[in-house]
């Protein structure tokens, strides 16, 4: 790469040899219309031209185009016949002049045919390089010869030595900073991809590298440092923005090959949300990538296939734990001495690229402030947990979780079970990793539950009560809305949500398991063998999943005891008696409501699940505070018939004889 001051000088020597190679084509259209045809006549100008190029330390951008595209020294001069017109205004009257017709002030290959030496009528065809690759676009008129020509834009600063990106592909194609905080297995990639990309150049066709996974700004960063190494710029473009009318896609392609070889770039195309099921524009993609020339890089999640082209696939993983501890102790400083060991805890709970460590680094520094008393520990966690949301968002419904173990009414035992399930989330990295649990495989090292239970037992209470003990996240997946009637589809959609969760090891809720998790033993046709597959497949990455993954159900006799016996806890939520409806009374209000003469006992004759107390609750307090008092019996009487009667149910005397 050539300093400041080597490019001025470049570029000022690269002026003075255009300067010079427009004066040969002037005095090759003056000896024209003069009717000369002696050699001799371009003498000097030719000399002038020999002098600037001696001058120059580097080829000039002319002769490096037409090198480029394998232009013939006539191609070369109707070019510059028509650069002239261009960069010099006397050109127009040295056109008319030429032509004899004070009209044609433009160029013409009626004109360059007659005037320029070597001529030939195969440039004039589409398929020859001027065309082909856009150099010059020929204007409306009567008869091809006699049309204006004119040179492209982009073309003409490019032979003045000012590089920029064509205007029709700005909005299309992005360019691709190369990052500066490649993890050493993600550099080691970077370096096979420009060795590939290397040798391939000097051995026929380059073969596109293809990365797949997860990983979309590690796979972005890898690929603009491989093309760093070989000095070349990456340009990213969407598989959104491909264009699916054919000839946009043509002229896109030609437009996005001219600028390779003209800027000596790679494209990047990102296919990672690209809807497969979109045949018209998959088919747009596949052309773009069997006839784009040059180094391509293809970023997807799953791989893709092509139909000639050669390709080489890789898996662009995360940082592993060692790397992503390297990345925490570097970007904290001094602050790491602080943490007392809680940097092991974020990379056994988070999986963070080098970016999202940076980036949570910076905003939890910004908000930690030693002399107030802040824990700078707590404040990574929570800025991991905001780095972790953004694809998972995307999936699955995030439940906001603040309620605690006190506001949650059940039986010792099963409470228990829930402690327990707490215990194993944050005992995690000391038994798998310290006690080497985890170098037997990560199969059977995933946390999983089942809980089972009637509607309003407290079953999505008690995951959130665990999620907020765990200060993790908590997602809610609907099974009955993943589960597709196209065969694969359901896996694909699991496979979306737990390969986004990893991230940040949240909790998991899948509701309504028995939409999936029916008795599948006996197997009577293709869909139920497939549905034994997609189950199998949510068991198999639940049971490697790094954080915590819950089932829910309401009927546990739909569910086939060889499923079960792969889940690792199982919690029973019972309908509550009289005493655990009682509890759930006295807890149900917050302090700051106002109450009044409310009867505990009574209330509990209910006959009704936690949910709907809560329920009961909630709308007794709009009524009280509509009315300007305290909740009272009679508020919670009304509310109570309000509920029963969304439940199909009558209130009998024996629940609420007394109440008022």
């Amino acid at each position: 790469m050539m300093s400041k001051s080597a490019s001025a000088d470049w570029c000022e020597a690269n002026q003075r040899y255009l300067k010079a190679a427009l004066g040969v084509i002037r005095e090759l259209l003056e000896r024209h219309g003069h009717g000369t045809t002696e050699a001799q006549d371009t003498g000097t100008a030719q000399q002038a031209l020999q002098d600037a190029a001696e001058t120059m330390a580097a080829p000039p951008a002319l002769e490096t185009l037409c090198a480029k595209f394998g232009l013939t020294s006539f191609e070369r001069a109707v070019l510059l016949l028509c650069a002239g017109i261009e960069l010099d205004a006397s050109f127009t009257a040295l056109h008319a002049f030429a032509q004899g017709d004070q009209q044609r002030t433009y160029p013409t290959f009626s004109l360059a045919l007659a005037a320029l030496p070597g001529a030939h009528w195969s440039a004039l065809t589409p398929a020859a390089p001027l065309r082909r690759w856009r150099l010059i676009e020929v204007g409306a008129g009567s008869a091809l010869a006699f049309s204006p020509l004119r040179i492209d834009e982009r073309i003409l600063h490019y032979l003045i030595g000012v590089q920029h990106l064509d205007d029709r592909l700005v909005g299309i194609v992005d360019f691709v900073e190369e990052a500066d905080n490649l993890v050493p297995s993600h550099n080691v990639l970077a370096e096979r991809l420009a060795k590939i990309w290397s040798q391939a150049a000097s051995h026929g066709p380059v073969p596109v590298v293809q990365l797949c996974g997860n990983e979309v700004a590690a796979k972005r960063a890898i690929a603009a440092a491989a093309c760093a190494r070989l000095g070349l710029r990456l340009c990213a473009v969407s598989a959104q923005a491909v264009p699916a009318d054919p000839r946009e896609l043509d002229t896109l392609i030609r437009l996005w090959v001219r600028e390779a070889i003209l800027g000596g770039s790679a494209l990047f195309l990102e296919c990672d949300d690209q809807d497969t099921s979109d045949q018209v524009r998959e088919k747009a993609i596949s052309r773009l990538i069997e006839c784009t020339d040059g180094i391509l890089a293809l970023s997807s999640r799953e791989h893709r296939r092509t139909r000639q082209r050669p390709m080489i696939t890789f898996d662009v993983s995360k940082p592993t734990s060692n790397e992503q501890r390297a990345t925490w102790h570097s970007v904290l400083g001094e602050s790491k001495h602080t943490l007392d060991g809680h940097i092991e805890t974020l990379v056994s709970q988070f999986s963070l690229n080098a970016p999202m460590i940076c980036s949570a680094t910076v905003e939890a520094l910004e908000h930690f402030t030693a002399a107030e008393g802040n824990d700078l520990s707590k404040a990574l966690w929570d800025a991991c947990r905001v780095r972790a949301r953004p694809r998972l968002d995307n999936l699955a419904q995030r439940i906001e979780s603040n309620v605690i173990w006190d506001d949650l009414v059940l039986p010792k035992t099963q409470l228990q079970v829930l402690r327990e399930i707490s215990v194993h989330v944050r005992q995690r990295t000391t038994v798998y990793e310290k006690w080497g649990f985890a170098k037997r495989g990560a199969r059977g090292l995933g946390i999983s539950a089942l809980f089972v239970g009637g509607s309003g037992t407290g079953k999505t209470l008690a995951v959130e009560v665990l999620a907020n003990e765990l200060r993790l996240d908590l997602y809610r997946i609907d099974l009955s809305q993943v589960v597709s009637k196209y065969i694969g589809e359901t896996e694909k959609n699991l496979s979306r949500v737990f390969d986004a969760a990893e991230e940040g090891g949240v909790v998991l809720l899948f509701d309504e398991a028995d939409a999936l998790f029916g008795k599948r033993s006996e197997v009577k046709d293709s869909h139920d063998r497939y549905a034994n597959i997609e189950v199998s497949y949510l068991l198999q990455r639940m049971e490697a999943y790094r954080g915590l993954a819950i089932l829910t159900t309401n009927m546990k006799n739909a569910l086939d005891p060889a499923f079960l016996r792969r889940i690792r806890f199982i919690v029973y939520f019972q309908f509550p008696d009289v005493a655990q409806r009682a509890e759930i009374w006295r807890r149900i209000f917050p302090v700051q409501t106002p109450t009044d003469c409310l009867e505990v006992t009574r209330l509990a004759q209910l006959d009704i699940a936690g949910g709907n107390i809560r329920n009961i609750a909630l709308n007794a307090a709009f009524l009280a505070a509509d009315a300007n008092e305290p909740v009272r019996m009679k508020h919670l009487l009304q509310a109570a018939r309000r509920e029963y009667a969304k439940l199909e149910k009558s209130l009998t005397d024996a629940e609420i004889g007394g109440w008022v």
